[in-house]
């Protein structure tokens, strides 16, 4: 599988190394009430969900969904099954908000298990909605900008199994055919894994259709025409379809992979079908200034014409006969395949020797992601370790205080210091082929939000890139850059890191202002440095100060928890389980 060396390239220009720290304002924010009729159709987490994907996945959940086609227009779900919509023209006269559309039945009365409801807006004129108990419904809305009084059409609506949630759809025309993309999850029991948490991560690629019926006078009926499931172990940051349905893209802690096309297993043999003599790392690796050199342990009986070897500048495919490939991804950096070798060590192992292009700088891994060898470090190379760490290891709190490299004091360090144990990997998967097509490890940039910025272009989503977070734009028919940072929130990473009730992060299309928001009451709004009125110094470097970046923070009059959080580029929305507070940020 060759994969492209891709990775996240950051826009220095969108940098801000001069940047200070954020200024608190106590400029009072508009704060306009909205009282509803019924209380939100929230679904609270039962004892049988109580691992952390669960949390994540249906805890977490945002219950407020924007219209990313039509700016200050909002839309959720009551206790009453009905998919009410605010949209706001002036912030003194708002309404109340208006029904969209009623199930059926009282989702909320509906037996057995039972996940909030979920709605995804996926095109002007038509949306995706779930009732929390495995039923699709796919409605025509109209332009729902210009026709709000319209109520919206059920045209396809089906019952897919477990219960699930919506996590992107998407809708495209081809050849006279109207087509939707929609992607599910779901958090499912898993007999297999007994050493786990005894649940397993799903997504499911939906298509449906209307090429059923195709007569003059006929309307054409909608229908699904093809049904994929991918899975994983952690529930994603991150996942979305590809404009055209080209696609998918998926973040996640764990890596995800397709299983069934259509309820039939993908035919692939598993690495874990072969048998090899030992548990443990399945390749051990050392290397040298210039080149790596990796043991493959090899099944008994393995000969020369059984080794199925594939090497490129930038990626390594190694296997045995028919089975699944023992080795198969992106290398750490590019290497020299002519000056490569690979050879049979007694009967036992592959030697792989891999020449690097670059000399010098040391690999931390062999293959991206792949954690299954052992890396064997050889008695110089610990020595000059031990030599480089020695200052902070000292036992005295400061041994040289010339040095410019200070002890290191880990009681110093904050929670908003620390990152994430686990690496993050960000996947791209053709559609055609079901396999990863770009794959980046996220390594330390933790995942913090994702916002539509383009109703035309996926989704966009925030990472922690040391002390910024750094917005990024995916666009998969780009071969060179897949990944576009596209703005800059300044200190953000530190700052939410230090949040420690924080619920929901987003930020205005504009990237004017990013905003985070509390389990309870607090909504901090952080914005973009602009220059000042008056004349301001910073005594300490002496300097005049051209830019000042504010920082405020609004108490919402409530006790309720917040169930969901949406910014436009003049507004903030806020919903509790009884109210819709509407905060006018930029006028």
């Amino acid at each position: 599988m060759a994969l492209p060396n891709c990775s996240l390239k950051v826009n220095r220009e969108l940098l801000d190394t001069s940047f200070e720290s954020y200024r608190l304002s106590l400029d009072s924010i508009p704060t306009y009430n909205v009282e509803l009729d019924a209380a939100v159709a929230e679904v609270k987490l039962k004892d049988s969900q109580y691992t952390l994907d669960h949390v994540r996945a249906f805890g977490m959940y945002n219950y407020l969904h924007i219209d990313p086609w039509y700016e200050d227009s909002v839309y959720f779900v009551d206790s009453k099954g009905r998919v009410l919509n605010l949209t706001v023209t002036l912030d003194t006269a708002l309404g109340k908000p208006r029904e969209m559309f009623h199930f059926e039945s009282d989702p909320i009365s509906c037996e057995g298990e039972q996940l909030c409801a979920s709605l995804s807006l996926t095109s002007a004129t038509w949306a995706a909605l779930s009732d929390g108990t495995g039923k699709l419904t796919l409605l025509r809305t109209s332009k729902r900008g210009e026709s709000s009084h319209i109520k919206w059409e059920p045209m396809f609506s089906e019952r897919l199994g477990e219960p699930f949630i919506i996590v992107h759809s998407l809708a495209h025309v081809r050849s006279h055919v109207h087509t939707i993309e929609v992607l599910l999850l779901r958090v499912q029991k898993d007999p297999a894994d007994t050493k786990g948490s005894g649940f397993s991560i799903s997504l499911e690629w939906i298509t449906v259709d209307n090429s059923a019926g195709q007569g003059e006078n006929e309307e054409r009926k909608y229908g699904v025409r093809k049904r994929r499931m991918m899975k994983g172990k952690s529930v994603p940051h991150y996942a979305a379809v590809e404009p055209q349905g080209k696609g998918i893209v998926v973040a996640s802690e764990k890596p995800f992979a397709f299983t069934e096309v259509d309820g039939l297993p993908l035919e692939e043999p598993l690495v874990e079908d072969m048998e090899v003599e030992n548990p443990g790392p399945i390749y051990f690796w050392q290397q040298t200034e210039e080149d790596v050199t990796l043991n493959v342990r090899l099944p008994e009986a393995t000969t020369k014409d059984d080794i199925r070897f594939k090497l490129t500048v930038d990626c390594l495919r190694v296997g045995v006969g028919d089975h699944a490939p023992l080795l198969d991804g992106q290398l750490f950096a590019p290497v020299d395949p002519e000056a490569s070798t690979w050879t049979i060590k007694d009967d036992k192992s592959l030697e792989v020797s891999l020449q690097k292009r670059s000399k010098g700088p040391l690999w931390s891994e062999v293959i991206l992601g792949d954690r299954r060898g052992e890396y064997l470090m050889s008695y110089e190379q610990k020595s000059q370790l031990q030599q480089r760490l020695s200052y902070l290891t000292s036992e005295d709190l400061n041994p040289n205080p010339e040095k410019d490299k200070p002890p290191c004091n880990a009681q110093e360090m904050e929670d908003c210091d620390m990152f994430p144990e686990d690496s993050s990997t960000l996947m791209c998967f053709d559609g055609a082929t079901l396999k990863p097509s770009h794959v980046v490890s996220l390594g330390s940039n933790q995942f913090l939000f994702s916002v539509h910025i383009d109703p035309s272009e996926m989704p966009a989503f925030c990472l922690r890139h040391d002390v910024d977070a750094l917005l990024w734009q995916p666009r998969p028919n780009q071969d060179n850059d897949v990944w576009e940072h596209i703005s800059t929130f300044n200190a953000l990473g530190y700052v939410q890191a230090s949040k420690r009730d924080k619920k929901f992060a987003t930020c205005a299309p504009n990237f004017s202002y990013a905003a985070l928001c509390e389990c309870l009451r607090r909504v901090f709004i952080y914005r973009q440095p602009s220059p000042v009125d008056t004349v301001l110094f910073n005594r300490k470097e002496g300097r005049q100060v051209g830019q000042v970046a504010k920082q405020q923070v609004a108490n919402l009059d409530t006790n309720d928890p917040v169930l969901g959080f949406r910014a436009t580029n003049e507004r903030l929305f806020v919903l509790t389980a009884n109210n819709l507070f509407v905060l006018k940020v930029n006028n």
